[in-house]
């Protein structure tokens, strides 16, 4: 110590600095490592015991680690008391007992691949399917004047929007059930189906609805049926199969495809997954009798079949049964509908294509049509209705509110597609809605560029139409009157009207089957600018080319002049 005393002052400091250091060096010492201490999924159900037996699941499934990680992820959680009742129902009397597929089952329906708030539920379908495949079904409830919002019918959401590290929890009451059933058995199930079933039965169409799923390709095996129950067929004349032998059957071959009766059956099968939410925005339900279609139309809160006016006179559709429709079955949707209805001859109507409108853009849930708005790019391997040249990605791109680069198209949205090029997205087709057979007149909708793009053919069935898109051509706002803009093959599309958005007639096409058609886009230069793209109209012929018009930036049509 007298050594130490005897330095220097400025060593003597010195020395005392390191002495410090070292023993600040050798404390244990509380760093927060991160600046979000929120838990994730599965942390949080090990800090609630009453979510032990769910938490258990993801345990024995070996789920429990991935639902730790990082990701967006929505889970329905059942309480512990809805687990002890299905284990009731199935007759166990601990989890262990369960067959450990079925847990695993059970557990891949309840999570969500994507961050879901009840403020993005509607009436229907959420857009994101479960990770099991199937699609959940939302609604709303009121039992003693308590309100509640409902999943797949059968569970009560009882605490919502829980915000964990990697997503959201919606607590419910009771586990939900997979759909293992296929529609055939479904319907058979179904005490007041009896006659349905039996027609099914009769016409072979029963044991094509019981065909399971291929689960290399689901798109391409699922199906929906509009159902009638026993009582609806008493309404319309018919107490048995015999009735509708005699009233439909014309070859007395119920068997044959051609037969009316095998006719009236196929047209109540559409040959898609489609739940109330895409029957509602779907103007021709494409059927699997042969060239018919079904038309759909909201009204209010009521979906309406082949409701139409024909030369001024109101043909009454048949409604939706919207309470006991959204049936979930192992390869399938099944609906009811409230009156018989019959193949009917269709004129051709209009069909608004917007370029947007993809299954794979709808479920971009945070940014589809939102307020917020926003772009996601996706790859060529994620799209079922779309597919291109090249190795590119193609973009949805939503404009922010009140306005943004891109200007008011409908919607306010617009399909972006960066380098529209040889390499890059070349010849990009799409598969468009149903068409009715008929002759159109083909609009197609853009954002004008100033520089860097450049031509565009348009293909119909793989048939060139004759007018080229001039990606450099923007809209006369003014000095043109619309109707002498419109013999010149242009119109102003939208209303109010944007500057940035023209529109082109591209060519007439003669469509001479009901059914889905491709639309093709080729570039003819070496575009180095995006190109967006907005909706393909298909008009009658006959019908008024300037009118209705689209809401700028809306999703309806703008008020007539």
């Amino acid at each position: 110590m007298k050594r130490i005393l005897r330095l220097p002052r400025l060593l003597r400091l010195t020395l005392l600095f390191f002495i410090v250091l070292a023993f600040q060096n050798c404390t244990e010492q509380k760093i927060k490592e991160g600046t979000d201490q929120t838990v994730n999924i599965t942390d949080y159900l090990r800090q609630n015991e009453q979510y032990s037996m769910f938490l258990e699941i993801l345990d024995l499934t070996n789920y429990a680690s991935f639902m730790n990680t990082y990701g967006t992820y929505t889970l329905f959680l059942p309480t512990n008391e809805a687990v002890k009742a299905y284990l009731k129902d199935v007759g166990a009397s601990s989890l262990k007992e369960v067959p450990i597929e079925d847990l695993k089952n059970i557990a891949k329906l309840h999570i969500l691949d994507q961050k879901v708030n009840t403020t993005d539920f509607t009436d229907g379908k959420i857009a994101t399917p479960s990770m099991y495949g199937q699609y959940l079904i939302t609604g709303a409830s009121n039992i003693n004047g308590i309100s509640s919002i409902t999943v797949n019918k059968v569970s009560s959401i009882v605490a919502s929007n829980i915000e964990v590290g990697n997503g959201v929890i919606h607590v419910i009451d009771k586990v939900m059930r997979v759909a293992d059933k296929t529609l055939a058995k479904t319907i058979e199930d179904n005490p007041s189906l009896s006659l349905f079933t039996e027609t099914l039965k009769a016409t072979g169409w029963y044991d094509k609805l019981n065909v399971p799923i291929n689960k290399d390709d689901k798109e391409k095996n699922y199906l929906s049926v509009l159902a009638q129950t026993n009582d609806v067929f008493k309404a319309a004349g018919f107490n048995s199969l015999a009735d509708l032998k005699k009233r439909y059957s014309h070859l007395n071959d119920p068997m044959n495809p051609k037969d009316s009766l095998n006719l009236f059956v196929s047209y109540r099968i559409l040959p898609r997954l489609m739940y109330l939410a895409d029957l509602a925005i779907t103007p021709a339900l494409e059927t699997m009798a042969p060239l018919e279609v079904i038309s759909a139309k909201l009204d209010k809160e009521t979906i309406l079949l082949n409701e139409e006016v024909f030369n001024g006179v109101l043909e009454k559709g048949s409604s939706v049964n919207r309470d006991l429709s959204d049936i979930t079955a192992s390869n399938g949707a099944l609906h009811l509908v409230d009156a018989n209805f019959a193949i009917k001859k269709r004129l051709p109507a209009p069909v608004y294509f917007d370029f947007c409108d993809q299954p794979e853009f709808r479920k971009l849930t945070s940014i589809f049509r939102t307020a917020i708005g926003g772009r996601q790019s996706l790859a060529k391997s994620q799209f079922s209705d779309v597919t291109w040249d090249g190795t590119d990605v193609i973009t949805y791109y939503k404009d922010p509110a009140n306005g943004g680069t891109v200007g008011f198209g409908w919607h306010g949205d617009c399909l972006e597609i960066n380098r529209l090029r040889d390499g890059n997205v070349q010849n990009i087709a799409f598969k468009t809605p149903v068409i009715i057979k008929g002759k159109y007149k083909v609009w197609i909708s853009y954002r004008a560029q100033t520089t860097k793009v450049g031509l565009v053919k348009v293909f119909f069935d793989g048939k060139e139409l004759p007018r080229q898109i001039n990606m450099l051509e923007f809209v006369n706002t003014s000095s043109i009157p619309e109707r002498v803009l419109e013999s010149q093959g242009y119109k102003r599309h939208v209303s109010p009207t944007s500057s940035k958005m023209n529109c082109r007639l591209v060519g007439t096409i003669d469509v001479t089957t009901t059914a889905r058609h491709t639309l093709t886009l080729q570039s003819q230069s070496a575009f180095s600018a995006q190109a967006w793209f907005d909706v393909a109209e298909f008009r009658p012929v006959d019908m008024d080319q300037l009118y209705p018009k689209f809401q700028a930036g809306g999703d309806g049509f703008a008020p007539m002049p």
